[in-house]
């Protein structure tokens, strides 16, 4: 028969290794360096992302809605930043 205080908690048993991480299981199945094609079309959806948070600060700042146009403005920024960096980084 088996006592409840077999097993120890989930808690005890530390976090997980490198071996188990996400990354690492990626890289392990062998997805490696984008290709430039790759990155080229990641960056214009993360643009044409930019565009529409652009849109909606410019929509929001003339309706008078002062915080969500400068939270969709730095939404925008960011998401060009992020463009930018994966074009960037290859």
């Amino acid at each position: 028969m088996s006592e409840p205080h077999d097993e120890p908690p989930a808690a005890a048993k530390g976090p997980p290794t490198a071996a188990t991480s996400v990354a690492d299981a990626g890289e392990e199945a062998g997805a490696g360096r984008r290709s430039r094609l790759e990155r080229l079309g990641l960056a214009l959806v993360a643009l044409a992302m930019a565009v529409i948070f652009g849109l909606l600060a410019v929509a929001a700042w003339v309706g008078g809605e002062v915080f969500l146009a400068v939270m969709a403005g730095s939404g925008a920024l960011m998401t060009v930043w992020a463009a930018g960096s994966n074009l960037r980084r290859g």
